[in-house]
C-alpha cells in the first residue's frame, strides 16, 4: 500500500499541484520604443552548461506576455536576481498581473534601473536596462536560429497557430520557450569576491525561493536562512586508473606520476576534461612531459582566468 496520495495533473501543475521550489527573477526586455519593461518569472533554469560554444538559460512563458513579445522582436533580455526583502518581493508581485501594458505598470515601478555591461562595452547595441539593486544579472541573447524559430515574430497576443517548435520559440498556442545565450554574468562586488576567494556560509546572498504553489489570493516565497554545509564525499581515484586515462589523452604529451597525483581527487566524469586542458597547455608551451611543477603552473593559470 503506497504511503502517497494521487493528485490530478492540471494546467500550470507546478503552481496548482505541487510545492515546487524555484528562483524569483525580474526579466527586463526592450519595448518597441526603446524603453525597458520588467516582468517577474520563476520558470528559468540553466540549459547549456558545458560542451557547447556558449552557455545558455531556458525561459518558459506565455507567448502573449510583454516579455515574450519583446524577445521575439529584438532577442535581448536580462535576468535580474532580486533580494528576499518582503518589500522587494511585493514590488515583484505588483509587476506580475497578466495583460498590464508597460506604459501602465512601469511609471508605478520602484525598481531602479541602469545600463548593463554589454551596452557599456558596445554602445551601438541597444540592450534592456538592468536592476541597480539586483544581486546578480545574466545578460542574454535569444538563439532564434535553434529549432527553426527564426521566423517566429511578435504581434499575435490572442494565441499562435501551429505548426509549433519542440523546444525553442513558439511551442504551443499560448506558450513559448526561449534558449537564451549567456552574454555576461554581472554580480555585485561582495558576492563576486566570495566566489573568487572561497565561499563560506555567511557569503551566500539573500535570494528568495518561490514555492510555485499559489492560491486565489497569494504568491508564497521563502526568505534565505543561514546556509548549512555538507561535506562532499571524497573518492580518491587510484593512480593506476588516472595513468590509464592520461596515457590515452594524447599520443605525444605524457604525465609524470607526481603530476597525476595532483588530480587524484578529480571526479571521474571530469577527468578527461581536466587532462585535455593540461594537454592543450603543454602544446601551447612546448612541453611533452608534464610534471607536478607544470601542474602548479596550470592551476595558477586557471585561478587567474577565474578571477578575470
Amino acid at each position: 500500500m503506497s504511503s502517497f496520495e494521487n493528485l490530478r495533473v492540471v494546467d500550470n501543475f507546478y503552481q496548482t499541484s505541487l510545492f515546487f521550489p524555484m528562483p524569483t527573477v525580474i526579466i527586463s526586455t526592450l519595448c518597441p520604443d526603446g524603453t525597458t519593461t520588467l516582468g517577474p518569472y520563476s520558470l528559468v533554469q540553466p540549459y547549456y552548461v558545458a560542451g557547447k560554444d556558449y552557455y545558455a538559460m531556458l525561459l518558459s512563458c506565455r507567448n502573449s506576455s510583454n516579455t515574450a513579445q519583446n524577445i521575439l522582436a529584438n532577442g535581448k533580455c536580462a535576468l535580474n536576481f532580486i533580494d528576499d526583502k518582503p518589500s522587494t518581493f511585493k514590488e515583484a508581485v505588483q509587476l506580475s498581473w497578466p495583460g498590464d501594458k508597460p506604459e501602465e505598470k512601469m511609471p508605478k515601478c520602484n525598481f531602479r534601473l541602469e545600463k548593463g555591461i554589454c551596452e557599456e562595452q558596445n554602445p551601438e547595441e541597444k540592450r534592456p536596462l538592468v536592476l541597480s539593486d539586483a544581486i546578480e544579472v545574466i545578460e542574454c541573447t535569444w538563439m532564434r536560429n535553434l529549432d527553426g524559430a527564426e521566423k517566429d515574430m511578435p504581434g499575435l497576443i490572442d494565441g499562435y497557430e501551429g505548426p509549433y517548435h519542440d523546444f525553442n520559440g513558439i511551442t504551443s498556442k499560448f506558450g513559448a520557450h526561449f534558449i537564451l545565450r549567456v552574454d555576461r554574468i554581472l554580480m555585485k562586488k561582495k558576492y563576486r569576491d566570495a566566489i573568487i576567494n572561497g565561499v563560506k556560509a555567511k557569503d551566500f546572498p539573500p535570494l528568495p525561493v518561490d514555492y510555485g504553489y499559489r492560491d486565489s489570493k497569494n504568491f508564497w516565497f521563502h526568505r534565505k536562512r543561514r546556509m548549512r554545509a555538507e561535506l562532499l564525499p571524497m573518492r580518491k581515484t587510484s593512480l593506476e586508473s588516472v595513468r590509464y586515462a592520461a596515457n590515452r589523452a594524447d599520443d605525444t604529451v605524457k604525465f609524470t606520476d607526481e603530476a597525476l597525483e595532483t588530480i587524484l581527487n578529480v571526479p571521474r566524469v571530469f577527468l578527461s576534461l581536466v587532462l585535455k586542458g593540461c594537454v592543450d597547455w603543454a602544446k601551447e608551451n612546448g612541453v611533452t612531459l608534464i610534471t607536478a611543477e607544470h601542474m602548479k603552473i596550470i592551476n595558477d593559470k586557471r585561478s587567474k582566468e577565474k578571477k578575470k
